[in-house]
């Protein structure tokens, strides 16, 4: 059986910007890994290129 996920809290793993949900860099770190898309606060140093050729 899958383990329920955690429920996010907010200002603890995200906040509210403009309608957009933003991760914190502790929930982003707690994560374990980085998606490479340019999260705003990405602990891991990713940035995503203007140009879209990486």
């Amino acid at each position: 059986m899958k383990e329920k996920p955690e429920k996010l809290e907010e200002g603890k793993d995200y906040t509210l910007e403009n309608g957009l949900l933003v991760f914190t860099k502790e929930y982003l770190l707690k994560r374990g890994y980085c998606c490479q898309s340019g999260c705003r606060n990405c602990p891991y140093g990713f940035k995503k290129s203007k140009t879209g050729t990486d």
